[in-house]
């Protein structure tokens, strides 16, 4: 008797079909390359942006010739420099109930990231700030090039890195380092990023895809199964800060985004100049 096949429902469509407009994907043998294509504005995460990277990595989990997920960004410039703040600027900003639907795409894209169950490496191709570190760190490795630092500016900027960076970083460099990391926001150069555990090697900008490369048929040549359970295993920590803060995260930040500290601080952004901080601490001493 001959045995039935059943056919697959869904195996991961060809990267041309989905006609992305703000990322680029490609399928090159056994890896997915993703790269954030908006290098004009530093590969800055829009709303679409945000959608466009869910539907490649999902479409990654999907097809099975797929064993390496790699994400990057385009140019030289930057990795990714975070939330889009002209559009948080346009129609977040003191629109509490928009913002926290935007949060939920945000949320969603890094739970997709780290159930993928298949390895992703982050392609550190320029600097790495804000919600850009957060995506590196949603990454279970990464590759830099050595001309790249890596910051958070949440404290800065008006905002709470708690889309990852508050709950992964004690675990990835320690307490301290995380505190100095995350209330400091100054740049942390690769060698530095290094030392602390923050990427897995940092090479010459023109090594860059060779250490990649590498690096993936390093990760293609064990076994899935085994891989997937191992990353699983891996995840446990980070699950358990990740589920017992960011709902209350997502509900916090929208709230807070009225705060004058959010206005002031996107407004600074926006209007290229430093933020007045001596301003926002008056204000608030008169609530």
């Amino acid at each position: 008797m001959a045995k039935t096949v059943k056919k697959k429902m869904y195996s991961g469509k060809p990267p041309k079909s989905y006609k992305f407009e703000h990322i680029i994907y490609k399928k090159d043998g056994y890896k997915a390359i993703i790269t954030i294509n908006r290098e004009k504005v530093f590969n800055c995460l829009n709303l679409r942006t945000i959608n466009e990277l869910t539907v490649a990595f999902k479409d990654a989990g999907w097809d099975d010739n797929i064993a390496v997920i790699i994400l990057t960004g385009a140019g030289k410039k930057a990795f990714s420099t975070g939330a889009d703040l002209n559009e948080q600027q346009d129609h977040f900003l003191g629109n509490p109930k928009d913002y926290y639907k935007w949060m939920y795409e945000f949320i969603q894209l890094h739970e997709v990231m780290r159930n993928i169950g298949k390895p992703s490496i982050a392609r550190l191709n320029g600097i790495v700030v804000g919600g850009g570190n957060e995506l590196n760190i949603s990454c279970d490795l990464a590759i830099a090039a050595d001309h790249v630092y890596i910051k958070q500016v949440g404290a800065a900027r008006g905002s709470v890195a708690a889309a990852g960076a508050t709950q992964f970083l004690p675990i990835m460099v320690g307490d301290r380092r995380a505190r100095e990391i995350l209330f400091l926001c100054e740049e942390i150069p690769a060698k530095k990023a290094l030392e602390w555990g923050l990427v897995n090697e940092v090479v010459p900008y023109a090594k860059l895809d060779e250490a990649v490369n590498i690096m993936s048929e390093k990760l293609y040549n064990k076994l899935p199964e085994c891989l997937r359970y191992t990353k699983q295993q891996l995840n446990f920590w980070r699950d358990l800060s990740w589920h017992t803060t960011i709902g209350h995260a997502r509900e916090w930040l929208s709230i807070h985004n009225l705060s004058p500290e959010v206005k002031e601080g996107i407004s600074a952004f926006n209007q290229k100049r430093g933020v007045n901080y001596k301003k926002v601490r008056k204000v608030k001493n008169q609530i």
